[in-house]
């Protein structure tokens, strides 16, 4: 079930990710191409604070579309993911985390990305200054949890890591 890549093309190195062609062959023999988007990792985290989550509401240019996430961002290279995620939290929310707690890495494309996103849950939240990078718009918005389990339902939440990290929080507090 494996495939054997032969050769390596780099279409685009940029900031945030890398493109590359790789030629491979299949398990029956046959040559083909596969499209792959590298990407540095990324972590994200279920702020809760009061019984209540902090999201950041984002415009995303890809989708077109100011939407509702988890605080989250891309580790640095040597980067561990708990401490990147301390780091982010406070960049995007202005809050620390007293207990971070990994919950699950999953891989949101491995049809055509290698991208892994750690997830945490974040409480005993303390509160520290919010850092936003210079290129960085985004609007922290509190909610009741529940309130953001509707969104879901609605519609209104749409990012899969948002939606898989209050999922599980869900379920571990139930």
């Amino acid at each position: 079930m494996e495939e054997r890549t032969v050769n390596s093309k780099f279409i685009h190195r940029g900031r945030i990710l890398t493109l590359r062609v790789d030629e491979v062959i299949l398990p029956n023999g046959k040559r083909t191409a596969r499209e792959i988007v590298e990407h540095p990792r990324a972590v994200a985290a279920v702020p809760i604070l009061d019984g209540k989550v902090i999201l950041v509401r984002q415009f995303r240019k890809p989708v077109e579309e100011a939407i509702y996430e988890i605080p989250a961002g891309k580790l640095e290279p040597g980067e561990e993911p708990h401490r990147c995620m301390e780091r982010e939290l406070e960049e995007e929310i202005g809050y620390r985390a007293r207990k971070l707690e990994k919950l699950l890495s999953y891989y949101p494309s491995p049809g055509f990305s290698a991208e892994v996103i750690h997830i945490f849950s974040a409480t005993d939240l303390e509160k520290g200054e919010q850092k936003l990078e210079k290129d960085e718009f985004l609007e922290p918005v509190t909610l009741q949890f529940e309130e953001a389990l509707r969104m879901i339902e609605e519609g209104r939440i749409k990012d899969s890591k948002t939606i898989i990290g209050l999922l599980l929080t869900k379920n571990c507090n139930t």
